[in-house]
């Protein structure tokens, strides 16, 4: 499926109108519901296909978020062939009780898969997770940057940031308040 077709899918699939309070805090006329763009299995392989040209040859490792970045990771290092890891948002209090799953070495140069970006924050509290084991953080891939105020957040941390996506490109345009 190329770009155009696949913002086309994901706009009819996961933008809903309508009043909804963001991660933020903040209000919106309009929402972009990831779990119905990421439960449908033509967009996940199309956005698996998409990750990798943003994957530097550097990176041995994809890192994505609980929980919406869990299925998105997975199809990019599937479509990589790179191993990923999951990071949950906080230590689980039982088993093994870690906060990463899968294997992080030092050594590792992470990209980290996003869905939706609105501010950054919790992508940057996964990169930090990262970083506090030692590994590197090359990139931030979202799906969507919702362009209010993600990437001014993510690049003023350091890192470097990029979005498959833009709200325009899936046909909005509101702003939020």
């Amino acid at each position: 499926m190329n770009k155009e077709t696949l913002a086309k899918r994901i706009a009819q699939t996961a933008v809903l109108h309508g009043e909804f309070t963001l991660r933020s805090g903040r209000s919106s006329s309009w929402y972009i519901d990831k779990y119905l763009f990421s439960t449908q299995p033509d967009i996940l392989a199309s956005l698996g296909e998409m990750f990798t040209q943003y994957i530097p040859k550097t990176t041995t490792l994809l890192a994505g978020a609980e929980l919406g970045g869990i299925p998105l990771v997975t199809t990019a290092s599937m479509a990589s062939n790179l191993p990923c890891i999951f990071i949950r948002n906080q230590k689980k209090d039982y088993g093994t009780a870690q906060q990463l799953e899968g294997v992080l070495k030092p050594a590792d140069r992470v990209v980290i898969i996003e869905d939706v970006a609105t501010t950054g924050g919790q992508v940057l509290e996964a990169a930090s997770t990262i970083q506090e084991s030692g590994a590197t953080v090359e990139v931030i891939v979202a799906v969507i940057d919702r362009q209010e105020g993600a990437r001014e957040n993510i690049e003023a941390a350091g890192f470097v940031f990029e979005s498959l996506f833009v709200s325009k490109d899936l046909g909005i345009s509101e702003a939020i308040s």
